[in-house]
């Protein structure tokens, strides 16, 4: 059986299932306010099916799969059927028989993530299950006193402590609404809307193609929330592109590596990360929007500096007039990405709304816009294409998205029922002599080592939750750390020896991995230092509040950054470089002394 069979074989069906999960999502925005028992475990009712059987690739995974989906599916329904009598048991199994539902919940949502995203953050979740229930037997100040069974599993399965809890909240109200923006989105116009924009804008400059790249894999990836798929959608085009115009191979791949990555920093999006940090800080979304930009831009203007270094190293020509979008086209195709954005954005600052309700209305305006295209409406056929396609892949990105909160959801929960979070975050203040830079400098290193083996956003997750504490014990707000370490669990998109973007783009473009990698690093440079000039220069983050004072940390960080940049790519003796580099660093730290 191939993944094709598994899926094609039901597709009505799948269809249905598809469209039955967009609307509920989109329903409980617009239709008000659903008991947390009831929505919650009705999300993880409808991702089983996509996580355990629509990928199926044998039968004994489709059999297992099937059987894993039934049970979850059904214990899932319990809990929803049963929320009102299970809210008077305080998060106490009473009996055998919801033993065995906490237990079938618990196996399934680590098997989901597994299969979805591979071993790493299961078996740090089975872990953290292991020292819960076993804890107490552990010497020393990392043991603990020992948690019931009845309450322990209780408080993970039928309370929101656990795998109901605030993570999976996100999930369901804001993230999944967020998918399906991006969803219908890249199936109408709007990609090739983001690609004849960036050309339009670039394309005629010096290595106007790897700047085409920037633009438009920082537009989509705005929306898709991942490296890896920015990467193989915008890459497809752009890598081709590079290479036929005399790109060294390891910096198109590279270009297209670092581009993609940034995508998810960039507002007003962000991946599903922003909406994850929304929950755990407090901040409104916009807030997270406003202090996220300046550094996002800071971002790609060292990749732009970057790429005028190479470009006068390997004389990279621009794009010919005769291979550019006329002018015509680009500006019917942006519309297809203006339209909606434009909406979302009024949504937010004009009317008022609650980000997932502005995102449902833009929702609206792009599936209206699936039915047209370049020359006018579309044939029926091609807009039911385009349907399905928008509905299937919203249903496949939240199921793995939803996989990866209910698991880090199991290791949040046992981090504060246990107590352990307290005592990692002691922990790191005693490692670090009770000093911000080591401690900062402890926190990166967690974050590149957990970033190598599980998503980004699991990765922010749960480096945040043991680490954030004793950050803003030193001394900084809640919204530096967390931004902080979101950057950092950025770093293994492009750092080896696990960097998944380089892996991608090294592979479409046929290039030793290891020479784009080390290219990727010294274009990326901004993902290493902004997350440090961030803390010595706090006030970048302040836009909304003292516009004057961001923009002059911004600019004191741009100059850092373009020394830095440009000593690294484009100068080549070593003293030079070294000066340079050592200058641009004491730009963008200076916030440290000043």
């Amino acid at each position: 059986m191939t993944d094709a069979s598994a899926a094609s074989r039901f597709r009505p069906a799948w269809l249905l299932l598809a469209a039955a999960l967009v609307i509920y999502h989109i329903g409980l925005v617009f239709w008000g306010l659903v008991p947390n028992l009831v929505s919650r475990p009705l999300h993880l009712v409808f991702i089983l099916p996509w996580v355990f059987i629509y990928g199926a690739k044998t039968w004994a995974r489709l059999v297992s799969g099937a059987v894993l989906a039934g049970a979850g599916v059904l214990a899932a329904l319990w809990i929803a059927v049963s929320h009102d009598a299970l809210s008077d048991q305080y998060g106490f199994l009473e009996n055998r028989f919801q033993i065995g539902i906490a237990v079938v919940l618990l196996v399934c949502v680590v098997e989901a993530a597994r299969r979805a995203i591979g071993w790493p953050l299961p078996l740090v979740a089975v872990a953290a299950l292991a020292y819960a229930l076993l804890g107490q037997h552990i010497p020393g100040e990392f043991g603990h006193s020992g948690t019931p069974l009845k309450s322990f599993l209780g408080t993970m399965t039928i309370a929101e402590g656990g795998i109901w809890g605030s993570l999976t909240a996100v999930s369901v109200g804001v993230v999944s609404i967020f998918v399906i923006f991006g969803a219908v989105l890249n199936a109408g116009e709007a990609g090739q809307g983001f690609m004849n924009a960036a050309a339009a804008a670039a394309g005629h400059l010096k290595g106007g193609a790897a700047k085409v790249s920037v633009i438009s894999s920082a537009l989509f990836g705005s929306i898709s929330g991942s490296a890896s798929a920015n990467v193989a959608s915008t890459g497809a085009i752009t890598l081709p592109a590079m290479v036929r115009l005399g790109y060294p191979k390891r910096l198109a791949g590279a270009v297209e590596a670092v581009a993609s990555s940034g995508g998810q920093i960039m507002p007003p999006l962000m991946g599903a990360g922003a909406f994850v940090m929304v929950e755990l800080t407090g901040v409104p979304y916009t807030g997270i929007m406003a202090a996220a930009v300046l550094p996002a831009v800071l971002y790609f203007f060292a990749v732009w500096v970057g790429i005028n270094a190479y470009a006068s190293r390997f004389d990279l020509r621009g794009i010919d007039r005769d291979d550019r979008p006329p002018g015509r086209d680009v500006l019917i195709t942006s519309a297809f990405f203006l339209v909606p954005f434009t909406v979302l954005l009024w949504g937010m600052f004009g009317g008022g709304f609650t980000p997932q309700y502005a995102a449902c209305l833009a929702i609206l305006a792009g599936a209206v816009l699936l039915v047209f295209g370049r020359g006018g409406v579309c044939s029926p056929e091609r807009i039911a294409q385009r349907l399905f396609s928008a509905l299937l892949n919203a249903a496949r990105q939240i199921a793995m998205i939803a996989s990866i909160i209910f698991c880090a959801s199991i290791i949040i929960g046992v981090l504060s029922i246990t107590g352990l979070g307290v005592k990692i975050t002691s922990l790191i203040l005693s490692g670090s002599g009770g000093m911000l830079w080591p401690t900062l400098l402890l926190t990166a290193m967690a974050c590149l080592v957990l970033g190598m083996e599980v998503p980004t956003t699991a990765a922010y997750v749960i480096c945040v939750s043991v680490a954030g504490p004793a950050l803003i014990q030193q001394g900084l707000e809640p919204l530096q750390a967390h931004l902080f370490v979101f950057w950092f669990a950025l770093l293994s998109t492009i750092t080896p020896p696990v960097c998944g973007a380089v892996f991608i783009a090294a592979g479409m473009i046929e290039e030793n991995w290891i020479k784009v990698a080390l290219t990727a690093m010294a274009l990326g440079v901004g993902l290493y230092v902004i997350p440090l000039g961030m803390i010595a220069n706090p006030n970048v983050l302040r836009i909304a509040e003292d516009p004057m004072m961001a923009i002059f940390a911004f600019l004191r960080l741009a100059l850092g950054l373009w020394m830095l940049s440009y000593g690294l790519i484009a100068v080549r003796a070593v003293l030079p470089k070294l000066a340079l580099g050592a200058a641009g660093i004491a730009a963008a730290m200076s916030g440290v002394w000043l």
